[in-house]
């Protein structure tokens, strides 16, 4: 592992969906690097999300490892694409897309956080055959693989709710879009308390939480909601059972609370379970060092078994 690297390549790409929706993207690193770190995020947030981590991963994986980030449709600067397709699933047909334009070959790590963990185990059952041949690591970052809605605050995702308010954003989006704005100042408070936890955390770390929430459209809040809620992959962990896996949360995450992170290490034999006490939901953002440290320790894991193999072979 190196210390210090050189000037990498930092390129802004757009990769067409299946569907044609186009995906903002972030390639940093080379092509010829010898593994790629693919980061996926999470709901009402976007690829900056990442930002302070891949800056830390950069340094300290140099020119060993090429970082790939990107919005989800809806999401930042990626396309809308029809409101039906605002999927789980969807979204993993996206991630695989992603995969085959910017990760081609050589090994993949993927790294998820909340919604976009979930968009990880979603494309384990529906690509099954990467999973530990393009698939070589997982990180698992504050989400669930089932039961949202069983403890935290996903118990306020009400199937009722849901409904009402999709079909008021679909039928009088102007009048949403004030209601928006003003939900945005209610919740700017809460979403701060949710995503981030006890602990004292930056300025700017939690403007770019707020931010990024105030800019996410209404109809891509509300249509992800009704999947967040019945979302349930834990039938297929088995399939993730052979990979090295890192499963991380914070002790005062209020949306996918460390419960989640317990049970869900408990069903995969490889997988390390990291607690980062004091931290919220926003773990990514607010606690940078210790993410880095763990994620890194999955790519130590995740060499060493890939280096044995070529050597064996």
């Amino acid at each position: 592992m190196t210390t210090s690297i050189a000037p990498v390549a930092d390129r802004r790409v757009t990769v067409a969906a299946d569907d044609g929706t186009p995906l903002a993207a972030r390639v940093i690193g080379a092509d010829s690097a010898e593994f790629t770190l693919v980061f996926v995020h999470g709901h009402c947030l976007r690829a900056d999300t990442w930002s302070f981590l891949g800056e830390r991963l950069a340094r300290d994986w140099g020119g060993t490892a090429r970082l790939v980030s990107y919005d989800h449709r809806g999401h930042g600067h990626s396309g809308a694409g029809a409101a039906a397709g605002y999927t789980i699933d969807q979204l993993a047909h996206d991630l695989d897309a992603v995969l085959r334009a910017l990760a081609p070959t050589g090994p993949v790590i993927l790294i998820g956080h909340s919604m976009g963990a979930m968009t990880a185990l979603a494309h384990a059952r529906l690509y099954p055959q990467a999973v530990g041949t393009r698939i070589t690591g997982l990180a698992l970052i504050a989400t669930a693989a089932s039961g949202l809605t069983d403890v935290g605050l996903g118990r306020l995702l009400n199937r009722r709710a849901i409904g009402a308010l999709q079909r008021a954003v679909l039928r009088a989006p102007r009048l949403m879009g004030a209601s928006h704005r003003l939900s945005r100042r209610l919740l700017e408070p809460i979403m701060g308390e949710a995503n981030l936890g006890t602990a004292p955390v930056s300025p700017r770390v939690r403007a770019l939480a707020i931010a990024m929430f105030n800019e996410t459209p209404l109809l891509t809040m509300t249509s992800f909601l009704e999947p967040l809620r019945t979302f349930d992959e834990s039938d297929g962990l088995h399939r993730l059972a052979g990979i090295p896996a890192l499963v991380l949360a914070g002790s005062a995450d209020l949306v996918t609370p460390f419960a989640h992170s317990v049970v869900l290490a408990s069903q995969l034999p490889a997988a390390e379970l990291v607690r980062v006490d004091g931290a919220g939901h926003g773990v990514i953002l607010e606690r940078v060092d210790e993410v880095a440290e763990a994620l890194s320790g999955l790519v130590r894991r995740v060499l060493a078994g890939t280096r044995s193999y070529a050597m064996a072979g």
